[in-house]
């Protein structure tokens, strides 16, 4: 995972990755979850879904693994404060992993194959520390696919901001529709494809996801790189993070992220 991160770790970015969970997040994976098994989840960010595979695998392990040492601190806290002793976290590279063929019962990675330039290389690198029989379970949402209410051209023009500044730094946005056809040019044979949904609607809801948006929109990594490379001036940010916020206001406002889900059965 040595390419740019689009989002970064600001707070508005980690306010999204902190209400992840296991249950909301992974839950194609756990009904296959087994108490004995060794899990590696790629790409942990502050470690709130890792903490909870380790819930369900109370006799095993679970290793979590992220770019930079930086976020891996909150992801140790995380689990602690859920009094998760089964879980460790580490520096890692989803093109390099540094463990032995056949380490993990399960490889996971929750939204990251779409900052990545080369997911086939990463999903082949998976299924190389996976056990035969093992899985690999990865999902990713679909910019393209979201839908909201009401209409706002402005909100349209995010998502077009938003999908060209993920390109350029590599990735591939719409990354759902894609994860089936990367598994199978990865090498597997034996793909289970899902799909779920995130929807906000609920006042709190809009209120949560939109405020988190348009602050994401003026402060993170994303907004900076937006400027940067010249996809969007400093004008355009602000108007847009002002339709995000009137989007959080109104009573009809709805929100729906489709997420593709993928388990991949090593042969």
């Amino acid at each position: 995972m040595p390419e740019v991160y689009t989002h970064g770790h600001h707070e508005s970015v980690l306010r999204s990755h902190t209400w992840r969970t296991a249950e909301n997040s992974a839950a194609y994976l756990l009904p296959h979850l087994k108490p004995h098994m060794q899990i590696l989840d790629v790409g942990c960010g502050p470690g709130t879904i890792t903490a909870g595979l380790a819930g369900y695998v109370p006799d095993g392990h679970v290793t979590g693994i992220d770019t930079g040492e930086g976020i891996l601190g909150q992801a140790r806290k995380t689990a602690a404060e859920n009094g998760k002793s089964n879980v460790d976290f580490a520096v890692g590279d989803v093109y390099a992993l540094d463990y032995p063929d056949d380490t993990f019962c399960v490889t996971h990675a929750h939204q990251v194959l779409q900052h990545l330039g080369d997911p086939v290389k990463a999903l082949k690198e998976m299924r190389r520390v996976t056990k035969p029989g093992g899985l690999v379970a990865v999902r990713d949402a679909d910019y393209g696919g979201m839908l909201w209410y009401p209409r706002s051209p402005v909100l349209d023009e995010w998502r077009e901001v938003y999908e060209t500044v993920a390109r350029a730094n590599g990735g591939e946005p719409d990354a759902a529709r894609h994860l089936h056809v990367w598994a199978r040019e990865a090498g597997f044979t034996d793909v289970t494809v899902s799909s779920s949904n995130w929807t906000y609607a609920t006042k709190e809801e809009r209120e949560w996801w939109g405020g988190l948006w348009a602050d994401r929109t003026l402060k993170s990594a994303y907004a900076e790189a937006a400027v940067r490379g010249g996809h969007a001036t400093r004008a355009d940010l602000e108007r847009i993070a002002a339709a995000w916020r009137d989007w959080a206001r109104d009573q009809d406002g709805w929100f729906c992220i489709p997420n593709g889900e993928v388990l991949a059965r090593v042969s």
